[in-house]
């Protein structure tokens, strides 16, 4: 009896303890274990995502990245989201929320929130792409920012290192054009956007605080 009460008492220790790798303070779950992509699911040009000193490196042909682990089932409703980046010049890249797997082609689900700092396209890093989008630099190439967001109900806040650059409500029934029909608040994972082979963007500590529906 008292071998089997020892197992026991081990066990729970190790679950506790992995439990405690995942679960940050306040509620934070890493979405991200720094060493793999387990969890995570591309469909074409998997070369594009790589993991390196503890980041995901995003650099090739265009493809998407989606949080496909076991946390809350891959489907987030209400939630605070943030991730470290760094982009490098001429980059471009982006953060899908409330999207859905897709083998190919940009998310037709879901909204994008840009990370973009120096590239061609005017939309800069932490607008909510071609909803309400942001003209303003307010990061540099080269250095590690956070990018938050919040969901909740109908309501989307962004942030740039704690700056509010967005905050977006949708309006109730609102009609989108046929290339944007799926740009709409519903649940869905997150995705990380691979945009061209010339665009090099780094990503780490990405978290996730689900909030009450």
């Amino acid at each position: 009896m008292k071998n089997l009460i020892s197992f026991c008492t081990i066990a729970l220790l190790i679950v506790a303890c992995s439990a405690s790798k995942q679960l940050k303070s306040g509620g934070w779950t890493n979405l991200f274990d720094g060493k793999s992509l387990d969890g995570w699911k591309v469909g074409a040009h998997p070369e594009t995502f790589k993991v390196e000193d503890g980041t995901i490196v995003v650099n090739g042909p265009t493809a998407h990245l989606f949080y496909d682990g076991p946390f809350m089932d891959h489907n987030f409703k209400n939630f605070e989201f943030k991730a470290s980046v760094m982009t490098f010049p001429g980059s471009n890249s982006g953060i899908y929320f409330h999207t859905q797997y897709q083998e190919s082609s940009w998310p037709a689900k879901g909204y994008e929130v840009q990370v973009n700092n120096s590239h061609t396209d005017w939309r800069r890093t932490g607008s909510l792409y071609a909803i309400e989008d942001v003209k303003e630099v307010y990061v540099k190439d080269n250095e590690w920012y956070t990018e938050y967001i919040m969901v909740n109900g109908k309501r989307v806040i962004i942030k740039i290192n704690d700056k509010t650059v967005v905050d977006y409500t949708e309006p109730e029934n609102v009609k989108r054009p046929d290339n944007m029909a799926g740009r709409l608040i519903s649940s869905g994972t997150f995705a990380l956007q691979g945009h061209d082979p010339k665009s090099k963007v780094l990503f780490k500590e990405i978290m996730v605080k689900p909030l009450p529906e």
